[in-house]
């Protein structure tokens, strides 16, 4: 059954009082967002010497996020008049094409702001973490991550207020317009994830090739230029990115459990199983989605206000209060799911209470629990693969990083598997049933980020205690101790970052399996399937199955090119300014922060054009079975790719931490030195390619099903308007292609030799 033609039954009295409490839910996520903001604002600053690093910081974080979106307000502008335009000829009436359209300009907002807010309290929160470690590890370590909390809990309320709303304004039409809303969070994510990524891995990668491997400067030494533009590159890559990137997965698993929980009204085994009570528990298991996101506010409180670090201890592994926290938050979520199924989900033909749906959710908690414990193995400087790739170093990088990505690509097989074990689990649990299948695969999806407030409170955590160590080193502060725990906080901030990366694929997926049946259903393949012997259909896969690799290959020249400046730059300042190592000068940092900006703009364009455009060109160019054929192309391809590269780069990150703690010799050796080549390959693996990949797999997903509706189930029917879809498609990924390769090295050589490219 087509979206167009499902109309939900009318919401009871009850059901608007339970959105009520819900939407309530989600002012108290804002509350105690508040709180969060207030507790770390309160905290002492420290000395000028570190508030002036911290404002320059701030300047440059908050001027890149608005340079941004002048940027992209036009192409959102564009897509926002297409898809009304799309659904005046789908829906009779002004309300729904323009509520589906609104809904979408909102999502690309809300995203954005869950971004802004939660990258603000992030600059505001690196520096007070910094002074608080001249005082005690226990005060840097709960400041730093209740300043993360706050972009947890921005995240949450937003996009629990926003789908809310929704649905009180919409009622029985609410699903129709939601997904506008996943779509523009999904697309705004995508731009904050390649944006931010390629400008903080530009100026990390190339200030560390000058500054650590050149010139033998320590981490974060105020006389490399390039210093300013990495600390700021932290906050909008890994803080306003990752909140928009694990925002909207939280809005797409919301969006797809509701979608499905609908479709069940069209499918003849939920309602032959039903019969009459079939359209009312629908409306409850729509409901149930909603309630468990309200579940969630108060469980990811819980799990923030557990993470304690006992008075007087000294520095000890910061993974040990996160993990204590994220358990109690995971416990106290099951526990929320039992007593919400007990009290609202009964069976309707027998008045007994039906426990699957608790333990599918609980699926999904389970996933997230075994998903973090497999990232923390491969990146953890503790475990047993960075300590191997640590030791490699002792042969030089190439070994290194021959280590590193074995290590990468096994955990993106075992990454694979759990998730494919979670979806089977939601299979067999609802074994009589395809409709509750999919909505129990959905319903796993929204158990795993349940507990989004602290998940995101733990990543955010990472930019924050790297940008402390950052401003601490830049400040001239020399307190041995202090250095010391901000070192050991920002190690294990890798860790965090690495492990919500994890946790933010796993979520792609299992976002993409559940919104692939709604595909299905608004393409009308539910008789025929996406059958893989029909050769249009593996020409889709072959395709999508490409599309992630060439998505890559985008992100990570924008920063070798973007690199390639830094590194120029840096080299002529101390060239020209040898004041500048004896500590007599003060680099320029605001040229690198120029250089790093532009580029990202720059580059922003042809990943954005990509992910809407592909499957725009394979459905309209071929049919709705090729088009389903390139979706799962993409989810594969894609989420190994996305494992693969985080992992790695969090492997080669740690293995560099763990010498300079003083393992194998310590800094300036030469395995640091190999370590660091490590690193600065694995930046673009881990902070820009792979983590962009996840709102790539779910934009597209999305096109695929706004666009499901206008495709044809076979090659033939040429229409003049198929056509023009298809010639807009050839040009727009041209010009994406043509963005990728403008600037290239090579042509910079060979117009003008080093000092061209270097200009």
């Amino acid at each position: 059954m087509s979206e167009a033609n499902i109309v939900l039954p009318t919401l009871s009295s009850g059901e608007v009082t339970i959105l009520w409490l819900v939407l309530a839910s989600a002012v108290v996520a804002l509350g105690y967002g508040l709180i969060l903001i207030r507790t770390v604002l309160a905290a002492d600053p420290g000395p000028r010497s570190m508030t002036d690093v911290s404002d320059a910081v701030e300047q440059g974080a908050m001027a890149y996020l608005f340079r941004q979106i002048r940027t992209m307000i036009w192409f959102v502008i564009a897509i926002f008049v297409v898809l009304f335009l799309m659904y005046r000829n789908v829906y009779q009436g002004l309300s729904l094409p323009l509520g589906i359209a609104v809904a979408f300009l909102l999502g690309v907002s809300a995203s954005y702001g869950a971004g802004y807010v939660g990258m603000w309290l992030a600059v505001k929160g690196n520096v007070r973490s910094a002074n608080a470690a001249l005082t005690s590890f226990k005060d840097a370590m709960e400041l730093a991550f209740k300043a993360g909390g706050v972009s947890g809990m921005f995240t949450v309320g937003l996009g629990l207020l926003g789908a809310t709303l929704i649905f009180l304004i919409f009622r029985e039409n609410a699903m129709k317009v939601l997904v506008g809303f996943g779509f523009g969070g999904s697309l705004a994510a995508l731009f904050m994830r390649v944006g931010g990524g390629i400008y903080t891995k530009a100026a990390d990668v190339g200030g560390d090739l000058v500054g650590k491997v050149e010139q033998d400067l320590p981490e974060d030494d105020p006389r490399n230029a390039a210093t300013i533009a990495d600390n700021v590159g932290d906050n909008v890559g890994d803080c306003a990115g990752m909140a928009a990137d694990v925002f909207e997965s939280y809005e797409v698993t919301l969006v797809a459990a509701i979608i499905l929980a609908a479709y069940a009204l069209g499918e003849k085994d939920f309602v032959a199983a039903y019969g009459q009570y079939a359209g009312a528990f629908a409306m409850k298991l729509i409901i149930f989605a909603l309630i468990l996101r309200a579940v969630g506010v108060f469980s990811s409180i819980i799990g923030i206000m557990a993470v304690r670090v006992p008075a007087g201890t000294a520095m000890r592994d910061p993974m040990k209060p996160i993990n204590q926290g994220y358990m109690t938050s995971a416990i106290a979520s099951v526990i929320g799911f039992f007593v919400v199924n007990y009290l609202y989900l009964q069976d309707p033909r027998t008045g007994a209470t039906d426990w699957r749906f608790a333990f599918c959710a609980t699926l999904g908690i389970l996933l997230a629990v075994v998903t973090l414990w497999l990232t923390n193995y491969f990146t953890h400087p503790e475990k047993g693969p960075t300590t191997e790739t640590a030791i490699s170093a002792k042969t030089g990088p190439a070994t290194l990083i021959l280590s590193g990505l074995a290590e990468g690509l096994e955990s993106s097989v075992w990454a694979l598997v759990v998730i494919a074990a979670a979806i089977t689990g939601a299979m067999v649990i609802f074994h009589e049933s395809l409709a509750l299948q999919f909505y129990g695969i959905a319903l796993t999806g929204l158990g795993l980020l349940t507990t989004t407030g602290f998940i995101l409170a733990m990543d955010t955590y990472g930019p924050i205690t790297d940008n402390a160590h950052g401003i601490f080193e830049m400040g001239g502060i020399h307190q041995e101790e202090a250095s010391r725990t901000l070192s050991w906080m920002d190690a294990i901030g890798n860790t965090t970052k690495a492990l919500t990366k994890g946790l933010a694929i796993a979520t792609a997926v299992i976002a993409a399996v559940s919104l692939f049946r709604s595909f299905i259903d608004e393409a009308h393949l539910g008789a025929i399937g996406v059958q893989l012997n029909m050769p249009t259909v593996f020409i889709g896969l072959m395709i999508g199955g490409a599309v992630p690799f060439l998505f890559s290959s985008f992100a990570i020249k924008a920063v070798s090119r973007s690199a390639f400046q830094v590194v120029f730059e840096v080299r002529r300042q101390l060239r020209e300014h040898p004041g500048i190592m004896e500590g007599k000068e003060k680099p320029d940092y605001g040229k690198c922060v120029d250089i790093v900006t532009a580029s990202a703009q720059k580059e922003l364009l042809g990943p954005g054009i990509l992910a809407v455009f592909a499957p725009l060109l394979v459905g309209f160019g071929l049919d709705a079975g090729a088009l389903g054929g390139f979706l799962g192309g993409a989810i594969l391809t894609g989420q190994l790719m996305a494992v693969f590269m985080s992992n790695s780069g969090a492997n080669w990150d740690n293995a560099k931490k763990k010498v300079e703690d003083g393992y194998l010799g310590g800094k300036g050796t030469d395995v640091h030195k190999a370590t660091v080549v490590g690193d600065t390959v694995g930046d673009p693996f881990k902070d820009t390619a792979g983590p962009a990949l996840n709102p790539m797999i779910k934009v597209m997903n999305l096109v695929g099903i706004l666009a499901a509706p206008f495709t044809t189930t076979s090659v033939g029917g040429v229409s003049a308007t198929r056509v023009i879809i298809v010639a807009v498609a050839v040009i727009a990924l041209a010009i994406a292609v043509a963005f990728s390769k403008r600037g290239s090295l090579a042509d910079e050589q060979s117009v003008g030799g080093e000092a061209k490219a270097a200009a």
